[in-house]
């Protein structure tokens, strides 16, 4: 790794972006030729051209990033001295970031100027040249013993380009509610893939990503890493049990990662032919065994093939390991508004996984937010919002170490990748966010911390509310699309989903892991109780909130009951029934079928009894499937770890 001042140092005097063989890092020291000296405002800035070889027939893409919250334009010049392209709107926070596009650039020298607001206050231009070729350059080539060649190193500038990246990624308006089949949808959009093509090969047309919770980070991580040429590694670990956290007593990287492939199954014997000997015309004598796969030699799995690998290796123990465990692909970081960034993720006690993708700070008229995403076993990718229906929290020595954590950088060390420790990253000051505080956290005490690092100050009690329901909304709806996807998985003939026992009913592979939904619909059960107990929270923790003078707690608490109700019985969706025809329901329907939502995760039963509808009702009256008697008996058993909002130790 390299200190922040020894890489900006390099980076100002011996890259010139030509190559675009590293995001180029400018501190508040550095000049612009001609200009007055660099704000340093912005504290870091990290210019990245895309492709990694600009040319004249690709789009030239822009994206210069900061660590604080400098105001400015970024604007492109091109080689005929004109301005081709300008951006004011920053996003992000923090890092904050621009970025602009070019169509059809020219051949020749561009320039990248960021012109920062406070130039008045001795704060001049910061320009750097990018040269666009006039044709087309190859890919950055291969490199023995690796699954690709390594052109950059993880720090502050290689981070906030990876958290810039994945906001771009998953931008959306607000009330969008963004849901993709698959995430290979998401990065084959050009406008939302700021590095889409940046190798210059078409290699995003050849990528297929299906990854679930678990699986998404690692994906996004290896992507970017991809097309960065940074290293990368992941980890073999348990699910942990018996007490105890999970543990990663395997790691590998890009210099190793094909023996962290499964071994191939056994040889299967060869029938035995019959041999016309000895007094009864046939020999019983075995054929031998087929004779074992030679061993992979040669160049290191594609990115593909990586993928793969990683996702026959990781799984949702990886990301509950304990929080002072070294060994591990995660490290959990302080609750603060300048580590919550995006590529954050946030594994939950029980099995999820997610990670943010953007955050929007607090206004006079509205709470801050955390978006995050997360992966279905059925391939989905969704957009939620943080709070405590979505994400989960709560301690105990079997459930290991939940919470925020970043991924852990992977650096070269005398020719081999490694991970830093926790004590290197702690005294690392391109990271130095190394924390044990979520630890030390109850249950209370870790929402609470949330809620007053999202909103710093005093909220509005009514919004704070409204922002609750419209999180269980989209909860609501998200699990539309996944009892759907049951609906089609019946429809498809493929055969009844077969149920697991016990505890492996939240965790398994199959078509029950695809299409049932315990764990969502758990969450959902907490997630009811969440919103209806608000007004209770408000009279719990008044000083949270903005109270009004002409209202006691009590008086405030019945008002907002009121309007509770009023909310749940008005706010509708629809889902698809068995005929596919759809049938509406109100938040207020949810809730008062919560109990019958303890026992409607099985994809085996029609999608009406999975939304709860009455025997013999309307509703009902589509409904021609249902699970087998063994399967509901098993149901029945397990019914109180839903009524209990608990899910069972593991084994």
């Amino acid at each position: 790794m390299l200190s922040a001042r020894r890489f900006i140092g390099t980076a100002a005097t011996a890259l010139s972006l030509i190559t675009g063989a590293f995001p180029l890092a400018l501190a508040g020291h550095a000049r612009a030729q001609g200009s007055a000296p660099a704000c340093d405002a912005g504290g870091e800035i990290a210019l990245l051209p895309s492709p990694w070889a600009p040319w004249k027939g690709a789009p030239l893409r822009v994206m210069l990033v900061t660590e604080k919250p400098l105001e400015g334009e970024l604007s492109l010049t091109g080689p005929d001295g004109s301005v081709a392209a300008t951006s004011r709107e920053r996003h992000g926070g923090p890092p904050y970031f621009w970025f602009t596009e070019i169509k059809a650039p020219a051949p020749g020298s561009w320039y990248a100027t960021l012109t920062p607001q406070q130039a008045g206050a001795g704060c001049g231009p910061i320009t750097r040249e990018i040269k666009v070729r006039p044709d087309k350059p190859g890919g950055p080539g291969s490199a023995a013993g690796s699954t690709w060649p390594l052109r950059n190193a993880w720090n502050r500038a290689s981070e906030n380009l990876f958290s810039a990246w994945i906001e771009k990624l998953f931008d959306d308006p607000l009330d969008a509610e963004p849901s993709w089949p698959a995430l290979h949808e998401v990065v084959r959009d050009p406008s939302r893939n700021f590095l889409f093509n940046h190798l210059g090969l078409n290699e995003d047309a050849k990528i297929y990503l299906r990854p679930d919770c678990a699986d998404l980070p690692y994906t996004l991580r290896a992507y970017f890493a991809y097309k960065m040429g940074l290293p990368y590694g992941f980890s073999k670990c348990s699910r942990g049990g018996g007490g105890k956290a999970p543990t990663c007593p395997q790691w590998f990287s890009l210099q190793n990662a094909e023996e962290a492939k499964p071994p191939p199954p056994p040889p299967v014997a060869a029938p035995i032919p019959p041999v016309v000997s000895g007094y009864f015309g046939v020999s019983s004598a075995p054929a031998p065994l087929a004779p074992p796969a030679p061993k992979r030699t040669g160049p290191a799995p594609s990115f593909a093939e990586l993928v793969q690998i990683v996702w026959d290796s990781v799984h949702s123990g990886s990301g509950r390991t304990a929080l002072a465990d070294n060994n591990t692909d995660y490290y959990p970081v302080p609750l603060s508004a300048n580590t919550l960034r995006p590529g954050t993720v946030y594994a939950d006690p029980y099995g999820h996984i997610l990670m943010i993708v953007r955050r929007i700070a607090q206004t006079k008229d509205a709470a801050g937010i955390i978006l995050a995403v997360d992966g279905q076993p059925d391939g989905t990718v969704a957009r939620k919002r943080f709070w405590r229906g979505n994400f989960l929290f709560a301690q105990g020595p079997s459930l290991g170490g939940p919470g925020f954590k970043r991924f852990r950088p992977v650096v070269v060390a005398n020719g081999a990748m490694r991970r830093l420790t926790n004590a290197e990253i702690a005294k690392n000051p391109q990271y130095a966010d190394f924390s044990l505080d979520q630890s030390q956290l109850g249950v209370e005490d870790f929402y609470d911390r949330m809620d007053d690092v999202m909103s710093p100050t005093s909220l509005d009690p009514t919004r704070a509310m409204d922002e609750a329901i419209t999180s269980l909304e989209e909860q609501v709806k998200v699990r539309v699309t996944s009892v759907e996807n049951g609906r089609k998985f019946q429809n498809s003939k493929r055969g009844e989903a077969t149920m697991p026992d016990g505890p492996a009913i939240f965790e398994t592979s199959g078509a029950w892991e695809d299409f049932s939904t315990p764990s969502r619909d758990l969450r959902l059960l907490i997630a009811i109780d969440v919103v209806l107990g608000f007004p209770d929270r408000v009279a719990r923790r008044p000083e949270r909130y903005s109270m009004p003078k002409d209202k006691s707690v009590a008086e405030l608490k019945a008002e907002l009951q009121h309007v509770l109700a009023s909310e749940l019985a008005t706010r509708k969706f629809s889902y698809p029934r068995s005929d596919a025809s759809a049938w509406t329901l109100t938040l207020r329907n949810v809730i008062d079928r919560a109990v019958d939502l303890e026992m409607a995760y099985n994809p085996n039963d029609c999608v009406e009894m999975r939304w709860g509808a009455p025997a013999k009702s309307e509703e009902a009256s589509t409904c021609k499937r249902y699970a087998p008697a063994a399967q509901r008996d098993k149901m029945s058993k397990y019914r109180a770890w839903f009524h209990e909002r608990r899910r069972p130790p593991r084994a």
